[in-house]
């Protein structure tokens, strides 16, 4: 099991990728929203310079937002700077799209951008659409310098519905999903990808990489797993969770991703989000105030432990954490990447390197 931290990042702390580097962690993946964090990329730039040992890359980035050689030649930067060590995470943007108003990118679109991507980071010359318009591309100067496409840039490709696994198997060097799946679901998942890999004459490596985005809390001898300590660390990342629950059924009314035991929660939260003073059209900005990052007060109360067991969070004794990790490295994961509060981020993460890495 590898051990990887997703940062939000927030460029006057850059240094953090520098401690998480000494605290012994594998992998640092950069968060990508733009109307959020700071820039991913250029966070990623001032890591890359500074340290020598830690993976990095995005934590995704959104094909949204970014045109496909962009993106590639923004990574591709980087790892001129770290050679080797930088990954490419890749999504539709269920954040950086809604926290914006608009849809993720459809399926089909995202097929296509990552054909593009994986082409040009194995310095391949490409047939690319833009406007309507194709036309061949390929970098110009990959040898001068500006880029590094010598030293392979693994893809990473978030994906849970069946058309975007499909797409990671065709397109991917791993997958990166959601810290709540069951056994049946991951074992399913890898099947769909086997059949998108085959569709365009590969077979998955052995190694395809699998990661999965969770929070983690080292309980103190006695400590309730919904102490204000806890809260505090881990309160962001879990009410995402309903943020997610909230524009599934904006869309359409779907509650069906709502956990069983978290549906009077669920209604709690949806009569809260109903009362709020932003006018309906733009509450997604209110709704997805502090995403990640950190917890406005007022939604303190929704985080429970129904909340935080449903989601998967690795809260609990080291003992009890451990377990769940062996449990989940089992069921075929090869990475854990830890989300927490962004101002408690130090402690939180040093303490779970020291009481669980460290013995794992």
């Amino acid at each position: 099991m590898k051990f990887g931290v997703t940062v939000v990042p927030r460029i006057a702390d850059w240094k953090l990728f520098v401690d998480l580097e000494a605290m012994g962690y594998d992998c640092a993946w950069a968060a990508d929203s733009q109307m959020l964090y700071s820039d991913a990329y250029a966070v990623l730039a001032l890591a890359a310079a500074s340290t020598s040992r830690i993976r990095l890359g995005t934590g995704v980035s959104v094909a949204g937002v970014r045109i496909a050689p962009v993106t590639a030649h923004s990574i591709a930067s980087i790892n001129q700077l770290a050679p080797g060590r930088v990954f490419l995470g890749i999504g539709t943007g269920h954040t950086a799209m809604r926290v914006m108003g608009k849809d993720p990118v459809k399926a089909a679109a995202f097929r296509e951008y990552l054909r593009v991507l994986r082409a040009l980071l194995h310095g391949e010359e490409v047939e690319y659409d833009l406007g309507g318009e194709r036309s061949d591309i390929r970098f110009l100067h990959p040898d001068m310098g500006f880029i590094d496409v010598e030293h392979p840039v693994p893809i990473y490709v978030a994906a849970d519905g069946p058309l975007a696994l499909k797409t990671a198997g065709a397109y991917g060097d791993g997958r990166v999903c959601s810290h709540n799946q069951t056994r049946a679901r991951l074992q399913k998942s890898l099947e769909t990808m086997q059949q998108g890999a085959a569709t365009v004459g590969r077979t998955l490596p052995g190694d395809f990489h699998t990661a999965a985005l969770s929070y983690a809390c080292v309980l103190e001898p006695g400590e309730k797993m919904t102490s204000d300590r806890v809260i505090d660390e881990i309160g962001p990342m879990a009410a995402a969770t309903l943020h997610y629950w909230w524009e599934l059924y904006q869309k359409d009314g779907d509650t069906s991703t709502v956990a069983q035991r978290c549906r009077n929660l669920w209604d709690e939260y949806l009569a809260f989000t109903q009362q709020m003073g932003t006018p309906h059209a733009k509450r997604y900005q209110q709704v997805h105030y502090g995403h990640c990052a950190f917890l406005p007060p007022e939604e303190r109360r929704f985080i429970t432990e129904d909340l935080i067991r449903s989601t998967g969070g690795l809260v609990g004794t080291p003992d009890e954490i451990i377990g769940m990790l062996r449990e989940r490295e089992a069921m075929g994961l090869s990475e854990i990447t830890l989300l927490p509060a962004m101002r408690t981020a130090r402690r939180n993460l040093k303490d779970f390197a020291e009481k669980v890495i460290a013995r794992y």
